[in-house]
């Protein structure tokens, strides 16, 4: 029997050397796409930095930075296996998902339920880190969580709701660095609001991939519903993510060079990702979609610029 896996993950992975007992629970996971742990990491830690424009780093924004990374990766794995649980049915049906553990049989329900309860118990782990604010943030958070694989069967508009979730560590890195105020500042809503059509743009971009098997089996996506003007939909929610961080960046009291590395970024990297997609080449979508991460990088980068300095500058005597 050959290892099974399912169309849209890495050729080659560290997981290929995992007993092979253990392999579909990776899969399960979707430790052999780690774009998703990414793309959830990422508000995380531009919520740290935005509230941290007008003081610098922490050394206690280290610990925070672990606990978003633990947690992105286990919880992005929990929500997966929520996800697979409750959709097997459906991705039986769908060309790119059939291979997935569940529906493929290489994992059985009553196993894939301990999985999911596993990793919820790490991801508790990484919430015990976090100031409690921050903790507060995120519990509330959970309902909306679990709520999100039942979007795709009574909305058009699954990945805003994604896009609600998703983006919500933002609103948690925000309140880990401002635990001294008691207060998520108000330039990280504005951050929050960004990511949230940011998201929806590039999962509008990974949802392109499965228009023709959604609609046999009746899911509904902004994909389908934006049909032919789906480049224009989501450059303008691009257009609206830009608008928004940079006024997060305003608002944080940021200056003009963040501004400048937020239009650098949509001129180097967002239009030519746009761009790059063919309609007629589904594998151009998903490599399109992949490229968000290092979107998300330069961006987070751009809002630790202030911060960096004011952290540097005392060590520079300036």
């Amino acid at each position: 029997m050959t290892d099974l896996k399912p169309a849209d993950a890495l050729k080659q992975h560290w997981t290929d050397a995992l007993p092979r007992a253990w392999k579909p629970f990776a899969q399960l996971s979707r430790l052999d796409r780690p774009i998703g742990w990414q793309l959830l990491l990422l508000p995380c830690l531009m919520g740290v930095a935005v509230a941290r424009t007008g003081f610098g780093f922490y050394w206690e924004d280290a610990r925070y930075a672990l606990a978003f990374l633990i947690g992105a990766v286990v919880m992005r794995g929990a929500g997966c296996t929520y996800n697979d649980l409750l959709d097997r049915d459906i991705d039986a049906q769908v060309e790119r998902t059939r291979l997935r553990p569940l529906p493929s049989g290489a994992v059985s329900l009553k196993a894939a339920w301990a999985w999911l309860f596993a990793q919820c118990f790490l991801g508790l782990i990484a919430l015990l880190m976090l100031p409690p604010l921050a903790q507060l943030v995120s519990v509330i958070a959970i309902p909306l969580v679990a709520l999100y694989p039942l979007m795709k069967r009574i909305t058009w508009w699954p990945q805003a709701w994604l896009g609600i979730v998703f983006s919500w560590g933002a609103l948690v890195g925000g309140a880990a660095s401002a635990y001294q105020t008691n207060a998520v500042p108000l330039e990280v809503f504005a951050l929050y609001a960004g990511c949230i059509c940011w998201t929806i743009g590039y999962d509008t971009i990974y949802a392109l991939q499965d228009r023709e098997d959604d609609a046999l089996v009746g899911v509904r996506s902004t994909a389908r519903l934006f049909a032919g003007k789906w480049r224009t939909w989501t450059t303008a929610f691009y257009v609206a993510a830009l608008a928004l961080w940079t006024a997060a960046a305003s608002v944080g009291g940021a200056g003009l060079i963040v501004a400048g590395a937020l239009a650098a970024i949509a001129a180097l990297l967002i239009w030519p990702m746009l761009a790059s997609i063919d309609d007629a080449r589904p594998e151009t979508a998903l490599a399109a979609f992949k490229r968000n991460a290092t979107i998300g990088g330069a961006i987070l980068l751009a809002f630790g610029l202030e911060p960096i300095w004011r952290t540097m500058r005392p060590m520079l005597g300036v």
